[in-house]
């Protein structure tokens, strides 16, 4: 069965922060889940790779890339609406 968007985001973020999917809470900062900006930077490219879009993101100024990084649900809510405006 093929994982959903949520599934692989949760993947890709649980292998930054070197925890289990399942240890990756929604509500869940970055910071909290121990991801620095490196690890930001690498999980963004593993999302773009994932599902062959281009994240607006830019890793020199965060807050005015227009991708929120907020919390994984953000982050999961961005990735399903740049994947739903890439199959329009």
């Amino acid at each position: 069965m093929a994982q959903s968007i949520q599934e692989k985001v949760i993947a890709i973020i649980a292998e930054q922060a070197v925890l289990e999917p399942s240890d990756v809470k929604m509500d869940a900062t970055l910071e909290e889940l121990g991801i620095d900006s490196l690890g930001l930077v690498e999980s963004i490219f593993a999302i773009e790779e994932a599902f062959d879009i281009s994240v607006p993101f830019n890793a020199n100024d965060p807050e005015a890339s227009g991708f929120d990084i907020s919390s994984v649900r953000a982050i999961v809510a961005a990735v399903e609406g740049l994947v739903a405006q890439q199959a329009a």
